[in-house]
């Protein structure tokens, strides 16, 4: 199913992605994909204050660089490419997303978690040492924040694949359909 043209805005920080994008259908599966990859990983769900390990949050956050990588290489050129009557395309807002997003946070928490995890002491656990960290909470309110923008991003992602939203049962958990 062909869609007609999106008038897209993304905020991103320092920058919002604005224009028309009509999706061909390399880039409807493409986005297909790529909104499974984000609705599946902690990158759109709440990371509560003693949940999950900060590394594996950021390890899902960084793995969606080969993710998009890999997506970008099989649809090739056709997904980068607006069409006549638009501006965006799924490669420019995919690129854009991982260096305007996640790279910065990734740059940023990736090396001083790892000097603060060289710490740890043997008889200590992971999520304990991590517990104790002074900028954990730091790092989890930069992780919502991100969560935030890819929540954005998955939703048109997921309107532009055509598929009912699913974003609801990730929220929610999937208890209650409302």
């Amino acid at each position: 199913m062909a869609l007609k043209g999106l008038n897209v805005t993304v905020k991103l920080p320092f920058l919002e992605i604005g224009g028309d994008w009509e999706p061909n259908q390399a880039e409807q599966k493409a986005a297909w994909e790529m909104y499974v990859e984000l609705i599946t990983r902690i990158s759109v769900i709440d990371l509560g204050p003693d949940e999950g390990l900060l590394r594996e949050a950021l390890s899902s956050l960084y793995s969606l660089f080969a993710t998009t990588r890999d997506i970008l290489r099989r649809y090739g050129p056709s997904v980068a490419k607006p069409s006549r009557r638009a501006e965006l395309s799924f490669g420019y807002i995919a690129v854009v997303v991982l260096n305007r997003v996640l790279r910065p946070l990734l740059a940023t928490w990736h090396p001083r978690l790892e000097e603060y995890e060289a710490t740890r002491p043997d008889k200590t656990s992971k999520a304990e040492h991590e517990r104790n960290w002074p900028q954990a909470t730091e790092l989890r309110a930069a992780l919502t924040s991100t969560q935030t923008m890819l929540l954005e991003y998955a939703s048109l992602l997921g309107e532009v694949s055509g598929a009912p939203s699913l974003l609801y049962a990730v929220k929610t958990g999937g208890d209650d359909h409302g």
